[in-house]
Order: C-alpha cells, then sequence, then structure tokens
C-alpha cells in the first residue's frame, strides 16, 4: 500500500516531517513511521512514491546495523506493530516504521562531502572554497576530493537549510560534541564509502543527524545512509566532469528543474513515469547495497 499521510488513532502525533510522521510511545520512546512522501527543494511534493517509506526503513536499518560498532543510535529494536491496535494500523506501519528512544535532537545536520557536486561545485565555483572549507584549484564537477570534508547545516523547520562553518556550529552545539559529531561522522561516510564500492556504488555525500541521550551521549537518529539523506551514484557510470545519474531524487529534482516552478508550494504534479522510475531507483538502491529485495 502507499502511504502518503499516515493516521494511526491508537497514538498521539507529536510531530510530521517532510516524510516521517512522528507518534509517542510509553513517553520515553517513540514511533517514526516513514511515508511515501518525496520532498524536492525542501517542498514536498503531492504524489506520494511507491515503496519509498519501506526502501528507506530497510536501508537504514540495515546501516544502523553494518555500523553500530561505530556510534550507538536510537533504536529500540521494538516491533513497531506491537504498539499500535487493528489490522489497519499494523498495515500502515508494516515494514515502515522504527519505534525509537526519546533524545534531544542536536539542531545541525552534519554533512560529509567525498565528491565536489551539488551546492558545494557552485560554492566552490564561486569562492574556491565549500563551507568556508578551502580546496586545490582546479577541480572538475564530480571529482573525489583529497579527503571527505564536514560541512554541517542548519536544520531549517520550513525553507532551505544553510551551510555553516564547523566554528559556528560548535558555538551552537558546545566544541565537545561538535569535535565528536565531526569524528563521527566521517568514520562512517568512510566506512559506508568502502562498503558501497564493493556493490558498485559511490556515495558523494551524506548527512546525519545526531542527538543526547541523558548522560550527554552523542546518538545518531533519525535515518542514515539512505537515496533521501545521501547521493548516490552507480560506480560503472561515474565520470569526472559530468553530474552522474543517481539512485536518489535527483531525477526528480532534474525534471522539475525543467518546467516553470519557483521551488515554493505548492508542488507540481510529476508524471506516472517519473513516479514510476524513481521508485524503481529506490528499490535499485536497496537492491544493490543490501543484495536484498523488498518483500
Amino acid at each position: 500500500m502507499d502511504l502518503f499521510d499516515s493516521h494511526i488513532g491508537s497514538l498521539s502525533r507529536i510531530g510530521r516531517g517532510k516524510v516521517r510522521d512522528i507518534y509517542a510511545v510509553d513517553g520515553d520512546k517513540m514511533m517514526i513511521v516513514v511515508t511515501d512522501r518525496l520532498s524536492a527543494f525542501d517542498v514536498v511534493l503531492p504524489d506520494p512514491i511507491p515503496d519509498k517509506g519501506r526502501v528507506l526503513t530497510e536501508l537504514a536499518n540495515f546501516w544502523f546495523a553494518k555500523l553500530g560498532h561505530v556510534v550507538p543510535n536510537h533504536l529500540t529494536g521494538i516491533d513497531p506493530e506491537s504498539v499500535v491496535h487493528g489490522a489497519e494500523e499494523k498495515a500502515q506501519v508494516r515494514g515502515r516504521a522504527i519505534v525509537v528512544k526519546k533524545l534531544s535532537p542536536l539542531p545541525v545536520e552534519a554533512v560529509v562531502r567525498g565528491y565536489l557536486i551539488g551546492s558545494g561545485w557552485k560554492d566552490y565555483q564561486a569562492t574556491g572554497a565549500v563551507c568556508g572549507i578551502q580546496l586545490p584549484k582546479g577541480l572538475q564537477q564530480a571529482q573525489k576530493l583529497p579527503e571527505p570534508i564536514f560541512t554541517p547545516a542548519t536544520k531549517a523547520t520550513s525553507g532551505h537549510d544553510e551551510n555553516i562553518s564547523f566554528g559556528r556550529m560548535c558555538e551552537i552545539v558546545g566544541k565537545d560534541v561538535g569535535e565528536k559529531m565531526k569524528d563521527i561522522s566521517i568514520r562512517l561516510y568512510k566506512e559506508a564509502s568502502e562498503f558501497a564500492a564493493t556493490r558498485g556504488i559511490i556515495i558523494a555525500d551524506t548527512k546525519f543527524e545526531f542527538g543526547l541521550d541523558d548522560r550527554n551521549n552523542v546518538v545518531l537518529i533519525d535515518e542514515i545512509l539512505t537515496a533521501d539523506s545521501s547521493r548516490f551514484w552507480p560506480a560503472d557510470q561515474y565520470q569526472v566532469g559530468t553530474s552522474p545519474p543517481s539512485y536518489d531524487k535527483q531525477y526528480v529534482r532534474d525534471y522539475l528543474e525543467t518546467l516553470d516552478w519557483d521551488k515554493t508550494p505548492p508542488a507540481p504534479k510529476l508524471p506516472a513515469d517519473v513516479v514510476a522510475r524513481t521508485s524503481a531507483k529506490y528499490r535499485e538502491a536497496l537492491e544493490k547495497l543490501t543484495g536484498r529485495k523488498l518483500s
């Protein structure tokens, strides 16, 4: 079933993001339902992408398990179907929800870039730097960087996120927490990139989100290394100097760029073939990275 908006009457909904609906569970836990909504340019599109929520959930859970030795995460291991009531609610959460610990989210996104693309490429063309990090001269679009760089951003509740310097991030979250976020993020990116390379996928960049537990430990939250939070490229089609095709929502972004749309709500409807191809791209990324198909 496609799920654009969840309706879990047995739980209290406490949040609705661009893609996720959040419900309270037993005071100290939450259930996150990953819908089939898709946002582009920070605007939610009107059409659900079939299977998207299930793909994102399965892929994030795969990475949480594979990278659990690097940093603790917010998963509880509780079956979401056990905290809802009735067949209809169970169907809504099946394969697309997680029950997590309620933590204090940090108000910055931890972005790691391994390749020069997107807003980083535009920044480099204008200034020779990305988020204030000076890079070698003469780099081309989509070129691999000498080392991955950490380029945090603010988390906007609406509108666009804003790139900030590492120093500014430390002013927001504190130097100790900032240093930990940076070190953990780069390690996560490097380990994930090395694994993805064995499956024929380049992870060009990605973002992580973190929270603090009651002992001020840094904990990985939200989703990780999915096609919504990362740029995945097929290694066999990668070529320096051009923007490679991708397994993420870049296909939708590219389509929207051909329209006369000012990137503010309401977003235009997507043609059926764009919806179908985007859904296929998400599933293909899951299958390539994990070796598993959606059941």
